[in-house]
């Protein structure tokens, strides 16, 4: 893993786009990781990346969390295991950062994703709009 830099840009760009478009039909709209500005994120220092490129994971520190704000992998890399790394890579970082918990929020038509995060021990903190969408938030707290 590693920070993205500006000459990743348009992979990491190609990567989200790849990794989110299935995702139109089921929820009606583009996913909000589509509309991201990722020059400014890995300009910020937000986006890892896998040595590889297949995978990526956009990381904020706020206050008392790490916000796992996008999680995306190469559709032919998908069923591997890299998002469950990609998850374990920002529960590091959180250790790393002296942060005690993560959150993040999915659109509730994304099932299998919350399958997912609940079998990594995240839990449904509540439901909300996000930019005219309808998002399932989720936190989950760590030994430090």
């Amino acid at each position: 893993m590693r920070l993205a830099g500006s000459a990743d840009k348009a992979v990491v760009e190609r990567l989200v786009h790849d990794a989110y478009s299935p995702w139109i039909e089921v929820i009606g709209m583009r996913p909000l990781p589509m509309e991201a500005d990722y020059a400014a994120l890995i300009d910020a220092g937000r986006v890892h990346v896998t040595d590889e490129l297949d995978g990526l994971i956009v990381l904020v520190p706020e206050d008392g969390v790490l916000l796992v704000e996008n999680v995306a992998v190469r559709p032919d890399r998908q069923g591997e295991g890299l998002g469950r790394a990609l998850m374990a890579y920002a529960e590091e970082e959180a250790r790393r950062l002296g942060l005690p918990a993560l959150r993040l929020y999915t659109n509730v038509k994304m099932a299998a994703n919350i399958a997912l995060y609940e079998s990594l021990g995240y839990v449904e903190t509540g439901r909300q709009g996000v930019e005219g969408r309808s998002a399932v938030m989720m936190r989950k707290q760590l030994t430090l």
